[in-house]
């Protein structure tokens, strides 16, 4: 949702007239937490082309039943090899790592707070290989436990992060696109959240891959207080209680919650500037 009706005109007026060059979500920078930019710059660098993996074909995209596109899925045995780019970036496909893992790009979907694809419809869940050991552990106490982990994002490209807050210019929602790369663009943050393991009846609005996600008080790109990791006011007590189950297995491999956004967190290294990828993510 949007912080205000003022938020939300602005974010309809840029759309408008950026259909073609949308902008994704992502959290903003604070001294206790990692950033997806470098320091805030006077002005919004020149919009660069989005990487695009050589193809000729893009599969096509299913359908979830609120309507929302959802992209295809391969089986585990299919995941295709890795870039050139991908693998000198040392980023690795997370479905590699956490075999159960529930890939939920909303990116590549328009159920985000743009309302269009901003990922190719084949997008995948990218990560930089310092994360895996820390997933890992992670999904591995969660499906103990009984729950899976469904990643929204992963690695975001730096020209998303530009038409994001093109269309979002407040840094306290969105990270303000700088020269370097950090957290998302850095594939060291993931956007993630529960899902159980087992099947079971849900509403259509809470479901990912066919899955029934676990209610967590807010969904995602929620720009309200309520979407802060530590939010009291507004979330139930088992909303709170099942955000604190998924820091607590994050934590337990070393991964920590952004506090502005309950779903967001960030790996070792995450806040360090480092160059930006130029990798497609796809």
């Amino acid at each position: 949702m949007i912080r205000s009706w003022a938020a939300f005109a602005l974010l309809v007026a840029v759309s408008t007239g950026c259909t073609a060059q949308p902008a994704a979500h992502g959290p903003a920078p604070a001294p206790s937490a990692a950033a997806n930019s470098a320091p805030a710059a006077s002005a919004v660098p020149a919009v660069p082309a989005l990487p695009v993996r050589p193809t000729s074909t893009t599969p096509a995209r299913a359908r979830t039943a609120t309507g929302s596109a959802r992209p295809s899925r391969s089986a585990p045995g299919a995941i295709r090899p890795l870039s050139v780019a991908a693998r000198a970036a040392g980023l690795v496909d997370i479905r590699t790592v956490v075999a159960n893992a529930v890939i939920d790009l909303r990116y590549a979907t328009a159920d985000n707070f743009v309302g269009v694809p901003l990922y190719p419809a084949d997008a995948r869940c990218l990560v930089h290989q310092s994360m895996a050991a820390g997933l890992e552990v992670a999904a591995d106490r969660l499906r103990r436990a009984g729950f899976l982990l469904v990643f929204w994002d992963c690695y975001r490209p730096h020209p998303v992060q530009v038409r994001m807050f093109q269309i979002v210019p407040d840094p306290s929602w969105v990270a303000r696109p700088g020269p370097y790369a950090r957290s998302h663009e850095a594939g060291r943050s993931v956007d993630v959240t529960l899902a159980y393991a087992t099947s079971r009846a849900c509403p259509a609005t809470r479901r990912a891959s066919g899955h029934c996600l676990v209610e967590m008080g807010t969904g995602f790109d929620d720009f309200s207080a309520r979407a802060h990791a530590f939010a009291g006011d507004g979330v139930s007590s088992q909303a709170q209680a099942n955000r604190r189950r998924l820091r607590s297995a994050m934590n337990a491999g070393g991964i920590t919650v952004y506090s502005g956004e309950w779903w967001h967190f960030n790996g070792p290294g995450a806040s360090v500037a480092r160059p930006h990828l130029g990798t497609p993510v796809d």
